[in-house]
């Protein structure tokens, strides 16, 4: 099979269409007047711009991948953030404008956002990882006060199994590791199981979903959350184990940190600690495949150039390998 080029994906990708001038008329639309300034920023699902406007501070356009999510979705996730900040939850909501957070232009959904600053936090340090805590905790506390019911959930079918199938159906893996791949993958996924159901029937809650230090931002106020395109139900962990790094002494210590802010607000289900690895297991099997199911779209392949090399690939097995040896590990028990 002859591969297309990226000049190709590039003419007929849907965001070809999300010209300069087009951009800058969807903001114009919402009544926002634009001085014609803009600056891409940080986004790969998405395509999301700083925009500068006549005697206001800038926003930001945030511009929803075609078909990924469907409008109650995308107005569900609004609400949630909506919810949050009249709480006094440092997230960022959408503008709202005319009363419409969700708006249409030649094609493309899109919302737009005050512009919030800020840097990385610093996770080695034992009261910034409390005060995440905290705001986590503040967050799932609202979370569990009812379920989304137009966003999926996050499950071992959706984040391991079926992610795990596109890869092999559509012929991703390199011949000479298919079968590696697969049996290690397979393996991983028995392992994914028998953590679930060590963690039992534990409470799925609204989400983040995706918190990680990208998504979170650091003022001298203390940190905000940003980017809830991923929100979905599932297990509170889920929003906790990605503030933790190193080796498997730091992450205990890490841990009670987090959980000593967490639980002023929210109580924490010490079962769900089982799916920490099984949790990190599923999100790099989803990993590869969203990079595979996106490499239609130019960016992919120029930001992730080295996705379809063995070396990747064989990457991948290691990392999988290292998964099932911690998953059959004691989970973090935070002294």
């Amino acid at each position: 099979m002859v591969e297309p080029s990226l000049s190709q994906f590039a003419m007929t990708h849907p965001y070809a269409a999300l010209t300069p001038d087009t951009l800058l008329d969807a903001v114009e639309s919402t009544g926002l007047h634009a001085d014609g300034r803009m600056l891409a920023l940080n986004s790969y699902e998405n395509r999301v711009y700083q925009v500068w406007l006549d005697e206001a501070p800038p926003v930001v356009a945030k511009f929803y991948r075609p078909e990924r999510w469907s409008d109650a979705a995308i107005l569900e996730e609004h609400a949630y953030t909506a919810d949050l900040a009249a709480r006094e939850i440092p997230v960022v909501p959408p503008l709202i404008v005319n009363g419409q957070t969700l708006f249409e232009h030649a094609g493309f959904r899109f919302a737009v956002y005050p512009r919030q600053g800020g840097r990385v936090p610093e996770l080695s340090d034992p009261e910034t990882l409390e005060w995440l805590g905290r705001f986590i905790g503040r967050i799932h506390a609202v979370g569990a006060l009812k379920p989304f019911q137009d966003r999926p959930a996050l499950n071992i079918e959706s984040f391991g199994v079926e992610p795990r199938a596109y890869l092999l159906e559509h012929d991703w893996l390199p011949p000479e590791l298919k079968s590696v791949w697969e049996g290690v993958s397979a393996q991983a996924l028995d392992g994914v199981r028998y953590a679930f159901e060590r963690a039992g029937d534990f409470a799925a809650i609204r989400l983040h979903g995706d918190c990680h230090m990208g998504n979170v931002l650091w003022t001298d106020d203390g940190p905000h959350f940003v980017d809830f395109d991923d929100s979905r139900m599932g297990p509170a962990v889920q929003d906790l184990w990605m503030l933790l790094s190193g080796d498997r002494a730091s992450q205990i210590r890490q841990l009670a940190d987090v959980l000593a802010g967490y639980e002023d607000f929210m109580d924490f289900d010490p079962r769900q600690l089982h799916l920490i690895e099984a949790l990190r297991t599923l999100r790099l099997i989803h990993y590869s495949a969203w990079i595979a199911r996106r490499w239609d779209d130019p960016a992919f392949p120029a930001a992730f150039p080295w996705f379809d090399s063995p070396r990747y690939w064989e990457e991948r097995i290691l990392e999988l390998r290292e998964q099932i040896a911690l998953m059959d590990e004691e989970p973090l028990w935070p002294s």
